[in-house]
């Protein structure tokens, strides 16, 4: 790690308790209810653990997730404070301004990666795996030579890989012997690569300064809002295709939920768009009550049709020759 940044103008104030928790972005923690899937279809397809302790253990995986988390973005806040200070909101945060020591920043991980993977070796071995593969992609995100942040399309393909590790997540606290479907995996990826892409079409047009935007963030050298708004169409066709492929394998019965999820996608685009949108804050989603409301009632969807077996669309997913 290098020296600690430090401001031109004065000499920052010293670190206290509330920076070193505002680096480790509790309130992001939020996006580790992409844990919750991968737990709810792994107790729905290969129930084997009583209700209470299935409940129990995806509960300790959460905060073994929230930690890892925490961990990662420990070391993103210190390893980007140099271009942090290019854009318009982040210049302020602890480490661009040079609240913070590389020393603090190192045993604030070490500390949290640690407790993360020692709950998740409680939990199992097939989770510990995947918790370990959580940690190790905030190192290849973040840090050089790898920093893959910092390539186009491959900084999108490498932070939305999260979200399948974390329905891995939420999946081996319940199932430490089964792996889940390939195609709803990759369905989770794009699907992450699709939010990921709207959020930086979003930070690119709040920015609103081609040279300011590359000094900030060095992907989008090679981005415009085109290029951006184009490969967010293709993650999004991508995951819808894999999760009907998915649907009709599996459950037949989710295949109603598709005309809802595609307004779904829709909906986080028109977010997208607007002026400093909280899609550059997915943390700050709640404030969207009517979309909040939306992706409750889908899931509430989900639920039902995971419960609820219709006849009717049995030969919807039968396999005929025809002749």
């Amino acid at each position: 790690m290098s020296a600690s940044p430090t401001s031109a103008a004065e000499p920052p104030r010293a670190a206290t308790w509330r920076d070193r928790v505002a680096i480790a972005r509790p309130d992001h923690w939020v996006k580790n209810v992409f844990v919750l899937p991968g737990a709810a279809l792994a107790y729905g397809l290969a129930p084997g653990l009583p209700l209470a302790e299935a409940l129990f253990r995806v509960a300790a995986g959460t905060v073994a997730v929230c930690l890892l988390a925490s961990a990662n973005y420990t070391i993103n806040e210190w390893l980007d404070a140099e271009f942090d200070r290019h854009h318009p909101a982040k210049h302020g945060r602890p480490a661009a301004s040079g609240r913070l020591s590389a020393r603090a920043i190192l045993l604030q991980w070490i500390a949290l990666a640690a407790t993360g993977l020692a709950i998740g070796a409680w939990i199992g071995h097939f989770f510990l795996a995947f918790a370990a593969a959580l940690l190790v992609m905030g190192v290849v995100y973040n840090m050089r030579p790898l920093r893959t942040k910092d390539r186009p399309y491959l900084d999108v393909l490498s932070e939305s890989i999260n979200n399948p590790l974390r329905f891995m997540l939420g999946w081996a606290a319940v199932v430490d012997n089964v792996v889940p479907p390939s195609s709803i995996l990759i369905a989770y990826w794009m699907g992450g690569a699709y939010l990921m892409a709207v959020k930086r079409y979003s930070e690119y047009r709040f920015i609103g300064d081609a040279a300011r935007a590359a000094r900030y963030r060095r992907s989008f050298r090679s981005y415009d809002e085109q290029s951006l708004l184009l490969s967010a169409l293709f993650y999004a066709l991508t995951s819808a295709l894999c999760l009907g492929v998915f649907l009709i394998k599996y459950r037949i019965e989710l295949i109603l939920s598709i005309p809802f999820l595609a307004l779904l996608f829709v909906w986080y685009l028109k977010i997208g768009m607007r002026p400093d949108s909280a899609a550059q804050r997915p943390e700050a989603l709640y404030r969207e009550r009517g979309f909040v409301l939306y992706v409750l009632a889908i899931g509430l969807l989900f639920t039902l049709l995971m419960l609820v077996d219709i006849p009717g669309l049995a030969p919807l997913a039968e396999y005929r020759v025809l002749r």
